[in-house]
């Protein structure tokens, strides 16, 4: 039994360690639009933090600066 707490706790010291660091982000939203964002995303088996996500990273892609300075 002590064996298996013990694979649990170096499990769960491994899995903290991988974690990528979050920032949260908060936005005002219409309530209809983010209704209808919301069941879009659902129809699409997908979740709404996973779609701007994925727009974030586009956006920044397209529009980063080569050189890591502000324009």
């Amino acid at each position: 039994m002590d064996n298996l707490i013990s694979e649990r706790e170096e499990v769960s010291k491994i899995a903290k360690a991988q974690q990528e660091q979050v920032k949260r982000m908060n936005l005002n939203v219409p309530l209809e639009l983010h209704n209808a964002f919301k069941s879009a995303t659902a129809a699409e088996g997908t979740s709404m933090t996973d779609v701007l996500l994925q727009y974030i990273q586009e956006y920044v892609g397209k529009h980063s600066n080569p050189k890591g300075r502000r324009k």
